[in-house]
């Protein structure tokens, strides 16, 4: 998996990129193997500099994968809270669509089942 880091209204220090490559890193053990094109890109910053009581920031993942497109957004203030948070909304998000596949394809199995049964009215 790709990652791609962009800092708006900060310094992208080495600390920020290490901590975003470790946490979106961990993303992968819920990606197929055979997806290696998967492609996130995080943006991190300062939402605006004129806030009088300390620093809000800012942190936007997009993950590109199999066709669609996972997107989370948070803001706290301490952008590592807020780099989790994404972190995990993205996770939740990828565990939701896996789940609805396999209920999809549960639903499918169960007609097929009662049509063959003779239960279900595939007219309809």
């Amino acid at each position: 998996m790709q990652i791609t880091i962009k800092a708006t209204n900060i310094e992208l220090t080495e600390a920020i990129r290490e901590y975003v490559n470790k946490k979106f890193g961990s993303i992968s053990k819920f990606i197929k193997k055979t997806d290696e094109s998967a492609l996130c890109r995080v943006e991190v910053g300062k939402i605006t500099n004129h806030h009088k009581k300390g620093d809000v920031f800012r942190a936007e993942g997009k993950l590109h994968i199999a066709g669609k497109e996972l997107y989370a957004v948070s803001e706290k203030e301490d952008l590592f809270f807020a780099i989790d948070d994404v972190k995990d909304e993205i996770i939740r998000e990828l565990q939701s669509t896996k789940e609805k596949k396999i209920d999809m394809i549960r639903r499918g199995g169960a007609r097929i089942k009662n049509m063959l049964k003779g239960l279900y009215d595939w007219r309809k």
